[in-house]
């Protein structure tokens, strides 16, 4: 059995093909490609942590693109795996019968709290799963006084439209982890903040 990671559908979501610039001609096409390639991964027997906006229903007389008449068990049906579904900002009209909105979990060594919205991440794990944020984003050292979390967002918008494993998330997080503490060690080289003060005195723009 396998532990699979993802968020952000939005199966029946015409409007965000153009919204997030999604590589579909239409719905029917974006419905598709997202259920064969969840169900090319993930079996019957495998758990899926869901983080959000299954799906759009839309009611009649709606606004055109925003959602179709299915109820989310239409979609649920057709996806394989044991599916635990965080509550999402979009899933509150599709029937999608859950009362989750943040779970913390035991993986891989990790503690991980699992999110929709990244705006609710707990500050008192070291990791935080996220959606929402579609492709504007894959990590994020988010910062709350002297607390600081990175999160990743899972959305298949940043993971080829695909569920993902621990460990591929994992795997990209350690490569870009290194870059960002690499980073923060620059920023705390006395020549480097001896450049921005003078840059600052200057009236230049921070680098």
């Amino acid at each position: 059995m396998h532990t699979y990671f993802t968020a952000d559908y939005h199966l029946g979501h015409e409007n965000i093909i153009t919204y997030c610039n999604r590589p579909f001609k239409n719905v029917a096409e974006m419905n598709t490609h997202i259920i064969l390639n969840h169900n090319s991964r993930v079996k019957v027997e495998d758990t899926v942590f869901f983080l959000g906006d299954f799906c759009f229903r839309n009611s009649s007389g709606g606004k055109a693109g925003e959602g179709s008449i299915h109820k989310a068990d239409y979609y649920r049906k057709q996806l394989n795996g044991l599916m635990v579904f965080v509550k999402g900002n979009h899933d509150r009209n599709n029937s999608l019968k859950t009362n989750i909105e943040r779970v913390i979990i035991r993986y891989g060594g990790e503690q991980i709290c699992l999110v929709h919205n990244p705006m609710h991440v707990d500050y008192s794990y070291t990791l935080n799963f996220c959606g929402h944020v579609h492709g504007t984003w894959k990590f994020k050292r988010m910062r709350h006084y002297e607390q600081f979390t990175d999160v990743i967002n899972v959305g298949v918008d940043v993971w080829g439209f695909k569920p993902v494993t621990f460990e591929e998330i994992m795997k990209e997080y350690r490569q870009w982890k290194k870059l960002e503490e690499k980073k923060s060690d620059d920023q705390k080289n006395p020549i480097y903040q001896d450049f921005q003060k003078k840059n600052e005195e200057n009236g230049s723009a921070k680098i």
